[in-house]
C-alpha cells in the first residue's frame, strides 16, 4: 500500500502553483524585451531624424535662394517613414551671418509632438578672407583702447598723449610689467665649460 502513494504524481494544486509561476517569469521576460525593443526603435527613428535635420542643414548651405526667409517647412519619405521639418533662421551679432536651426519630426506636417532631433549651424559670407588666419571677431564692438595708445580717450574723457607716457588705463600693468598669468621664465645661468 505504501507502495501506491509514491506512485501517485502531482496533485492538481502543484501543478497550478508551477504554472503560475512559468507565467509570472514569461511575463516578465515579455516586459523586458518589448522595451529593448520600444527602446531599439526610439533610437532607430532619433538617428534617421538626426541623419536627416544635418542633411536639410546642408542643403540650406548649398542653397543660399531661401537665406531671406525667416522659416521654411517641409516633408519627405526616408527610411520608410514619413518625416516633417522645420527650418529656422535667426539673426547674429554679425550682420552677414544667421543661425539655423532645423527640427526634425515623426509623421506628416499635421502630426503634432515634439520634434526628433535638432540641428544648429550657422550660414552666412566669410568673416575673413579665404586663406588669411586673421579675422576680425570684434567688428561692431567697441572696446577701451589700449594704454598709449596715440590720441586714445581713457574713460572719463582725458586724452592719452602719444608714445607710451601718459596715464594707463585702471587695470592695465605698469610699462615694462609681463601681463598677468604670463609665466615667469628663469634665464639659463652659464655653465663653467671647465668642471
Amino acid at each position: 500500500m505504501t507502495h501506491l502513494l509514491r506512485d501517485r504524481g502531482f496533485t492538481l494544486v502543484e501543478v497550478l502553483v508551477a504554472l503560475v509561476v512559468v507565467a509570472l517569469g514569461l511575463t516578465a521576460l515579455m516586459v523586458a524585451v518589448n522595451g529593448t525593443a520600444r527602446t531599439s526603435g526610439f533610437l532607430r527613428d532619433k538617428s534617421l531624424a538626426q541623419w536627416i535635420a544635418l542633411n536639410r542643414l546642408s542643403e540650406v548651405r548649398l542653397n543660399v535662394t531661401k537665406f531671406g526667409q525667416n522659416t521654411d517647412t517641409g516633408e519627405l519619405d526616408f527610411g520608410n517613414r514619413k518625416w516633417h521639418y522645420d527650418t529656422r533662421y535667426f539673426d547674429t551679432s554679425m550682420a552677414s551671418m544667421k543661425r539655423v536651426v532645423v527640427r526634425v519630426y515623426l509623421g506628416d506636417a499635421k502630426t503634432k509632438g515634439n520634434p526628433l532631433a535638432q540641428a544648429v549651424g550657422f550660414l552666412g559670407s566669410s568673416v575673413a578672407t579665404p586663406g588669411s588666419t586673421t579675422a576680425d571677431w570684434t567688428a561692431g564692438v567697441v572696446t577701451a583702447p589700449a594704454a598709449g595708445t596715440p590720441g586714445a580717450t581713457v574713460p572719463g574723457g582725458a586724452t592719452v598723449p602719444g608714445g607710451t607716457t601718459g596715464t594707463p588705463l585702471p587695470g592695465t600693468p605698469a610699462p615694462g610689467t609681463p601681463a598677468p598669468g604670463t609665466p615667469i621664465v628663469p634665464s639659463p645661468s652659464p655653465t663653467n665649460p671647465n668642471p
